[in-house]
């Protein structure tokens, strides 16, 4: 792919670059680069879970235990299932989060019971980037390893 085509500016293509620089595609992956150059993809910025055949926004799921506990931090990831594609795991920092609150919260909100996650994993703290935002990555490897 040479670039961008972009409806605002017909017939020009534009080169690609993103916040890391010139040259890079704005795709959304979370992507490392191993030693012999090789790219792979290990995780998304937009994330959801397939459960079931439904598409389920991993975000939904984080508002459900906001909802269920304000007070506490909390992250979903999901881990592969091979009878429903996808489970989703709820880290949590809240050890008395039950799904019964959460399936409450679905309720409450309109959100599809199908959102609530099938595991609640409680931990002392999520894990963190240097900006403060939760590492989604290293949750992504907790979930698979759990």
């Amino acid at each position: 792919m040479s670039g961008y085509l972009r409806v605002d500016n017909p017939g020009v293509l534009e080169p690609p670059a993103s916040e890391l620089g010139p040259g890079w595609y704005n795709t959304g992956d979370i992507v490392e680069i191993d030693d012999d150059g090789f790219v792979h993809i290990v995780g998304r910025l937009k994330r959801f879970a397939k459960v079931a055949g439904e598409m389920i926004s991993l975000e939904v799921v984080e508002r459900l235990a906001i909802v269920a506990s304000p007070d506490a931090m909390h992250a979903a990831s999901s881990q592969p299932d091979a009878s429903r594609g996808e489970n989703i795991l709820l880290y949590t920092t809240d050890a008395t989060l039950t799904r019964d609150r959460l399936i409450a919260a679905a309720r409450e909100s309109g959100s599809p019971e199908i959102a609530v996650p099938r595991r609640i994993i409680t931990v002392e703290a999520l894990p963190l980037l240097g900006t403060g935002k939760t590492d989604y990555v290293t949750l992504k490897q907790w979930a698979e390893a759990a």
